[in-house]
């Protein structure tokens, strides 16, 4: 294989036809690492989190959620993702959930008990699941 002498002095093999063969580099991720950028892709499709007071609030009011109904929620989500929305509602047979969309986590849970006379404010879209 040929061979040719880079601006640094190092010879970097070459194609016949004149490519130029490069190892990726550091600099092609916008000086992210590998892992950096794989954990924002799992990230980006990861499941639903619930919030340490998500979690208390569904203790607290007894409110139990079963595969589909996380899978529910998850769908609603990706509605509210594909609209735009970034603090949600997620309204859900006698629940209702208050979701931060972009980061994918349950803020809140509410049973159906407390919805009636409740007000939800710092909300930006709403979805029925």
């Amino acid at each position: 294989m040929a061979y040719q002498v880079n601006r640094a002095g190092q010879g970097v093999p070459i194609r016949p036809g004149g490519q130029t063969v490069r190892a990726p580099s550091a600099g092609n991720t916008g000086g992210a690492s590998f892992k950096q950028v794989f954990d924002q892709q799992v990230q980006k499709n990861a499941g639903l989190k619930f919030s340490a007071h998500a979690q208390e609030r569904l203790r607290m009011r007894n409110i139990e959620l079963d595969n589909q109904d996380v899978f529910r929620l998850e769908q609603g989500v990706n509605q509210l993702a594909v609209k735009g929305g970034r603090e949600s509602l997620v309204l859900m047979d006698r629940s209702a959930f208050v979701v931060n969309v972009q980061n994918r986590t349950v803020i809140t849970a509410i049973a159906d008990e407390s919805l009636q006379n409740n007000v939800f404010t710092n909300i930006d879209s709403a979805v029925i699941v």
